[in-house]
């Protein structure tokens, strides 16, 4: 950061003494600021800079017309050297890490790899702007088959393995990809699964699929009847070319899905220029990252943190791929390998060191490891409170840059995030992202500050997605982000940002769930109770306990008549929201009411619903069809705070 802002400073003959005068510059002269940055970060590209920004219209504007580039050329064309990635499963029953599965690969390594896949994709007839599925563990052959899509302008995207068949196929069949990418199981406290018996039922639920790879992974040798395992695909071991297919700035470069809140996901688009460059410079600039550094960010091929990590290849540091549950055999596990490994920075949910704050027996650190490499912490998914701060410096490092970072899906990156020449303040997040104009609007769309309010975004970043898939005209795109104010995308988050110029997210300002910091939709809970005929209404939302800041989610049911909610039903409900989804989806409270509240018109009102829950007045009761039931769930609230007393 303060070699950028040193060659800003010669270069326009400006003087920056703070970071707040950066970045207001940053977004007052946007084009210079991005124009600056592909120079400073030197972009491989061929064609024009010029112009940079063609249309600033949101949505639909146009960033660097005339540029061609790659992702992969940017990853694997800079001649780096040493240890491109480390993989690693979690340690064994008693933690020996012996137990582990581990490996690694150089650069040279990965691009040999990457070149090998990148000609089978094209012998198996992948195209540029055809479409590739990973339905994967966090291995290093998710990583290549990423960027040897990359590299032909192929377009990416993924799932974890933990998905059911249900939420799989909603998300796939709309994106028709030609190739399947399929570990054949995953680890996870302890325990292999299969995934085999859902992989056996895509190519059938798929129509577009013409094959499928297998990834042997973690044990043993798995195919799906017919197919190819990864090594049959990767042909001769041999030392190919590795050609770069030159694309456009908006070329798809990824597709990754909404929450499936309204419906089923949204295939939202990301280009390839707007991707790699805003990721360069969060990662080089507001997470200091330089090459020879190392990067494990704890996550799984289905959030989007899996896309970020990528790109700290481009800069030439050490992806660390963790595989497995990070608190197994205990909480300190993750924090051990982090140690062991030397890892620079890494990357967690504040839901996870919140729960280190509160383990019984209490988590004790500071004798067990020395994270002498460690310079960065990073947090996203969840809130961190101010005693999650405080832990953090108490237990982990006394000075450790602990960044917080918040955007999402949407973008591909974030909108606030940290910055290692600011101080930390406990609860807070550290700074808007450079060239990044984002306020809280209040009620009447006035600029807030010091107040809670909506994360709105003012003017276009390279990042925001180009469209969304099967949406013609754009309309889904409009709805999902400027509707509300024309011409300024509106995120959902309700945030404070500070006098200091720290930014507060207090969570979702709509009805996403977000227990653990991961985005799921209401209606992938209520698709999977479907099946359940015991049960005929359902209303989901989030809440958050008293003196906690994750949130959880809440499941009300609707029962058919003699039908009980004893133990049994409720694990029957979570089993069948875990096998068709996730173990995310999983409420953590279940309770049982009379009748859904809804509109007049028969909409679920979860809005009021979640409300409730929080202890906040409802102004709408009149707009309700049954508003007598909204008395139950205040019970159902009285009911959550004696759990929690």
């Amino acid at each position: 950061m303060t070699r950028f802002t040193e060659y800003l400073a010669s270069k326009s003959g400006r003087s920056f003494p703070d970071y707040n005068s950066l970045h207001r510059w940053s977004i007052e002269d946007l084009e210079s600021f991005w124009h600056s940055l592909v120079e400073f970060s030197g972009l491989i590209y061929t064609g024009s800079s010029e112009p940079i920004l063609e249309s600033a219209e949101m949505p639909g504007a146009q960033w660097f017309p005339q540029m061609k580039l790659n992702y992969a050329e940017n990853v694997l064309g800079r001649n780096y050297h040493g240890t491109a990635v480390k993989y690693i499963t979690e340690s064994g029953p008693d933690g020996e890490p012996e137990a582990r599965h581990a490996g690694e690969h150089t650069f040279e390594e990965l691009t040999i790899l990457t070149a090998r896949c990148a000609r089978s994709l094209r012998q198996a007839g992948v195209r540029r702007g055809d479409r590739v599925a990973g339905y994967v563990a966090n291995v290093p052959e998710a990583v290549i088959a990423c960027l040897a899509c990359a590299s032909i302008g192929a377009t990416w995207c993924s799932a974890s393995p933990d998905f059911g068949l249900a939420a799989l196929c909603e998300r796939f069949v709309q994106v028709e990809p030609k190739l399947l990418f399929a570990s054949t199981h995953y680890v996870y406290g302890n325990k292999t699964f299969p995934t085999t018996d859902v992989v056996s039922q895509l190519k059938n639920r798929i129509g577009s699929l013409e094959k499928i790879i297998s990834i042997p992974f973690p044990v043993g040798e798995c195919r799906i009847p017919g197919d190819l395992v990864w090594d049959e695909f990767l042909g001769p071991d041999d030392d190919p070319d590795l050609e770069f297919e030159q694309v456009s700035f908006d070329h798809p470069l990824l597709i990754l899905f909404s929450s499936g809140t309204t419906g089923a996901p949204k295939c939202i688009v990301h280009g390839t220029g707007g991707t790699l460059l805003q990721h360069r410079k969060e990662l080089q600039l507001h997470c200091n990252l330089n090459p020879g550094d190392s990067l494990l960010y704890f996550t799984t091929c289905g959030w989007m943190m899996w896309n970020w990590q990528l790109s700290a290849l481009s800069l030439g540091a050490t992806l660390c791929l963790f595989d497995g549950n990070p608190g197994y055999p205990d909480l300190s596990a993750i924090w051990h390998l982090v140690d062991e490994q030397q890892i620079s920075h890494f990357g967690t949910s504040g839901r996870f060191l919140e729960a280190c704050m509160k383990s019984q027996p209490e988590l004790s650190l500071t004798n067990a490891c020395s994270f002498e490499s460690l310079g960065t912490l990073l947090y996203t998914g969840s809130p961190l409170s101010a005693e999650g701060f405080r832990w953090v410096y108490e237990q982990v490092k006394k000075d450790v840059h602990l960044a917080g970072i918040s955007g999402g899906t949407d973008i591909v990156s974030c909108f606030i995030l940290g910055n290692p020449n600011l101080p930390v303040r406990a609860g807070e997040i550290q700074c808007k992202g450079l060239a990044v104009d984002v306020v809280a609007f209040g009620e009447r769309a006035e600029i807030l500050q010091g107040k809670p309010g909506e994360l709105v975004c003012r003017q276009s970043i390279p990042s925001m997605p180009i469209g969304f898939l099967n949406d013609p005209g754009g309309k889904k795109y409009h709805d999902a982000y400027f509707d509300v104010y024309p011409g300024i995308w509106r995120h959902g988050d309700f945030v404070e940002f500070t006098e200091s110029g720290g930014a507060v997210v207090y969570g979702r300002s709509d009805t996403t769930l977000n227990p653990g910091g991961v985005r799921i939709g209401s209606a992938e809970i209520y698709s999977a109770l479907d099946s359940i005929k015991e049960i005929t209404g359902s209303v989901v939302v989030g809440w958050v306990p008293p003196n906690e800041s994750d949130e959880v989610i809440v499941l009300l049911v609707v029962l058919a008549e003699q039908q009980k909610l004893d133990t049994a039903f409720r694990n029957t409900i979570r089993q069948t929201i875990r096998t068709k989804y996730s173990p995310r989806h999983v409420p953590k409270h279940i309770f049982q009411i009379s009748e859904v509240p809804v509109t007049r018109s028969g909409k679920t009102v979860e809005l009021s619903v979640k409300a409730i829950l929080a202890g906040n007045a409802i102004s709408n009761r009149n707009a309700l069809a049954n508003p007598q039931i909204l008395e139950a769930i205040e019970q159902v609230r009285r009911d959550l705070h004696l759990l929690y007393s």
